[in-house]
C-alpha cells in the first residue's frame, strides 16, 4: 500500500508536466487540424532557458550577494516564457503560416523539419552533453512509514508542481470560456472562414495561440528541469511524443482530454516503472497510443469525425 502510494504521488507530478505539453498539442490541432511536432522541442527550450537563467543569476548571485531561491526560480520562470512564446510566435509565422492553404501533408513535414532544426540548434549552441542543475527546491513530508523503512513522502516541490499545473490549467479553461479571445478561438476552431468574415482576426488568433501552448511548454520545462535536474537537448522529442500520446488518449481537440490524458500518462508510467520494468517505461506509452488508435481514435473525450458529403 505505501509503496502503491507513493507511486500514485510521482505519477500524478509527471502527469501534470505531460498535462501541460499536450494542451499545446491539442490547442494547436483543435484551431488549424494538424499535429505540431515540434511542440517537444519548444519544451526542451524553456527547460535549457531555464539553466542558462539559473546559472547566470546564481554567478551574479555570488558575486554581489543578491540572488534569492524564489527570486531565481521566478525569474526562470518568466525568461523561458517570454523565450520560449517567441520561438512559437516565430515558428507559426515562418514554417506554418506560409503553408496555410496547402495540403494537410505539408505543414506536417515542415513541423519534423522544424523539430530537428530545433534540436540540432541547441545541440550547437549548449554542447551535446546533459546539463545539470543543483537542487533548488528541497525538504518533503513524510505521510507514512512501513515498518522495514519504506516512507511514502511528498516534497515541496511535488507539491508546487501539482498546484502549478492545475491552477494554470484552470486559468486556461476560464480563459477559453469566459474572455473575448477565448470566444475568437473557439470561432476559429469551428470554423475559420466565417470567423473571418465575422472580422475576427484570424491569423491574430493563431499567433497567440502558439504562444500560448508555447508558453505552457515552457512552464513544463521549467518544473522538469527543477524536478530532475538534468536536460539534454533530446528530451523534447521523447517528451513530446509521450504528451502527443496523452492528447490522443484524452481526445485531440479536446482540453479536458489533455488534461485527463496527461495524468494518465503520467500515472501509467509511474506504475509501469514502479512494478513492471523501469527500463521499458515509454514501451508502455507507446502501447496505449497504438491500442488508443486502434481501438478509440477519438480518444476518451473527443468527438469522432464525420465527413460532410
Amino acid at each position: 500500500m505505501e509503496y502503491f502510494l507513493q507511486q500514485l504521488i510521482n505519477g500524478l507530478t509527471l502527469g501534470s508536466i505531460y498535462a501541460l505539453i499536450a494542451i499545446g498539442y491539442t490547442m494547436v490541432y483543435g484551431i488549424m487540424g494538424m499535429i505540431n511536432f515540434a511542440h517537444g522541442e519548444l519544451y526542451m527550450i524553456g527547460a535549457f532557458v531555464a539553466v542558462v537563467t539559473v546559472v547566470a543569476l546564481n554567478t551574479i548571485g555570488n558575486t554581489v550577494g543578491v540572488a534569492a531561491v524564489p527570486l531565481v526560480i521566478l525569474a526562470a520562470f518568466i525568461f523561458s516564457i517570454v523565450v520560449t512564446s517567441t520561438y512559437g510566435f516565430v515558428m507559426e509565422k515562418m514554417a506554418y503560416r506560409p503553408l496555410r492553404n496547402a495540403p494537410r501533408i505539408a505543414p506536417l513535414i515542415s513541423a519534423i523539419g522544424v523539430s530537428v532544426l530545433l534540436q540540432n540548434f541547441v545541440r550547437m549552441a549548449q554542447g551535446a552533453r546533459v546539463k545539470p542543475l543543483q537542487p533548488m527546491v528541497e525538504g518533503r513530508i513524510t505521510l507514512m512509514e512501513r515498518a522495514d523503512g519504506f516512507v511514502v513522502s511528498l516534497s515541496y516541490l511535488q507539491i508546487v508542481i501539482v498546484v502549478l499545473a492545475v491552477l494554470l490549467m484552470l486559468g486556461l479553461t476560464l480563459l477559453i470560456h469566459k474572455t473575448r479571445l477565448g470566444r475568437a478561438q473557439r470561432a476559429c476552431e469551428q470554423d475559420m472562414k466565417m470567423a473571418l468574415l465575422l472580422g475576427i482576426p484570424v491569423e491574430r488568433i493563431i499567433s497567440i495561440t502558439f504562444m500560448l501552448g508555447a508558453a505552457l511548454a515552457a512552464v513544463a520545462g521549467v518544473m522538469v528541469v527543477l524536478y530532475y535536474g538534468v536536460v539534454d537537448f533530446y528530451i523534447g522529442f521523447l517528451a513530446g511524443m509521450k504528451a502527443f500520446t496523452a492528447a490522443v488518449l484524452g481526445g485531440i481537440g479536446s482540453l479536458p482530454g489533455a488534461m485527463i490524458g496527461g495524468v494518465l500518462i503520467g500515472l501509467i508510467e509511474a506504475f509501469w516503472s514502479a512494478y513492471v520494468s523501469a527500463e521499458y517505461k515509454d514501451v508502455a506509452s507507446f502501447c496505449i497510443l497504438i491500442l488508443v488508435l486502434l481501438l478509440r481514435p477519438q480518444g476518451l473525450l473527443g468527438k469522432p469525425e464525420i465527413d460532410k458529403v
